[in-house]
């Protein structure tokens, strides 16, 4: 649909703000992500480069999670500074209902509704995986992903060959390969599971060990044992990115793969709703900003409500997170955690434009 001049004219001042937003706290979030990367300089082969190029293979996740923010601060930015030079005034003096304006505000968050799932499905992903991946090649762990056998890493001394990793880092399927500082090898070790118990300290279940000595082999039945290895969750992670950054078919695989083996999939089934409906929060954010338009310069300068705006955004975001975490612990629907925040900042938005117009 053709937008009408004043539409087109409020989506050049919307997209020109929320862009000048996103660049702004892309910059401030990459710079503490490199601050934050400083720490571990000098680790194997990793230096400031490497930092460097990590930090910018991550933006597009930032970018994914601060778009609806973004929006809510540009929209009000772009809103309050066309309302102190009247041109709202003179639009509604015109004859715009508050209905054709949400509409018109509706059509140009559509293109952020798009953006946000493009971005999220098809570029945030490869994109942590690389991140990860060229971090950990810099620290100097060898990784090689891509056999029909799965996972295997060296490690000091020792080929590690894992066949199953889960999202929450554990492991499946565990052989390890322990040669002597002469190479030849020296045991191997077959586990049927592994979890990180931190301090580079894993626990294996339902282990068997086949010691090789120089006058034959020994074979050792363990039920666990702890393992100490240089592999740990952020190495494994190289397969996966979080729940939150993986892709809609890449959720809905591993959902039902739990749900299959009878196993708890409450976390990455909420991961799975929030990719669906957190980009409609850019509608949502979108039409949170128009009752401030509405309101009078005498009520307040635009660097208040700019402000006012930040202080939302960074409500929802946190909101977003929380209701994530209550369902998970109190086995909420995943659905109804996942839509909550949006719902109550729908309601909100409602009830304040309802005020305003009511003045």
């Amino acid at each position: 649909m053709v937008l009408r001049t004043f539409e087109r004219h409020l989506a050049r001042e919307i997209f020109s703000a929320t862009a000048l937003v996103t660049a702004a706290f892309l910059a401030l979030f990459g710079f503490f992500d490199l601050i934050g990367e400083l720490a571990s300089l000098g680790k194997g082969g990793y230096q400031l480069l490497d930092a460097v190029g990590f930090v910018a293979l991550t933006l597009p996740g930032r970018i994914y999670e601060i778009l609806p923010v973004t929006v809510l601060i540009g929209s009000l930015y772009a809103l309050t500074h066309l309302a102190r030079d009247s041109e709202i005034t003179v639009l509604r003096a015109s004859g715009l209902s508050t209905t054709e304006f949400l509409v018109s505000l509706v059509r140009i968050a559509v293109v952020f509704v798009v953006l946000t799932l493009a971005i999220g499905e098809f570029v945030v992903p490869p994109a942590e995986k690389a991140a990860q991946a060229m971090r950990l090649r810099a620290m100097g762990s060898l990784v090689g992903q891509n056999f029909r056998s799965g996972l295997w890493v060296k490690d000091d001394l020792s080929f590690v060959n894992v066949r199953e990793v889960s999202p929450d880092a554990g492991l499946k399927g565990i052989r390890i390969y322990a040669f002597d500082t002469e190479f030849r090898l020296h045991s191997i070790s077959e586990a049927e599971s592994g979890i990180y118990l931190g301090d580079q300290q894993w626990r294996l279940s339902k282990l068997v060990r086949t010691e090789f000595l120089t006058d034959g082999a020994k074979v050792e039945w363990l039920d666990t044992l702890d393992w100490k290895s240089g592999l740990n969750p952020d190495l494994v992670s190289v397969l996966m990115v979080n729940p939150e950054r993986m892709s809609l078919p890449t959720l809905y695989r591993y959902v039902s793969f739990l749900d299959s083996n009878q196993q708890k999939s409450a976390r990455y089934e909420i991961a799975l709703w929030k990719k669906l409906i957190y980009p409609l929060a850019a509608v949502v954010m979108m039409l949170l900003a128009l009752p401030f338009a509405y309101m009078q310069d005498r009520m307040g300068a635009i660097s208040v409500r700019v402000f006012s705006g930040i202080m939302l955004g960074v409500g929802f975001y946190m909101l977003n997170g929380l209701f994530s975490s209550l369902g998970v612990i109190n086995s909420w629907p995943p659905f109804y955690s996942a839509i909550t925040p949006s719902v109550i900042f729908l309601l909100a938005g409602a009830s304040l434009l309802w005020w305003v117009e009511r003045r």
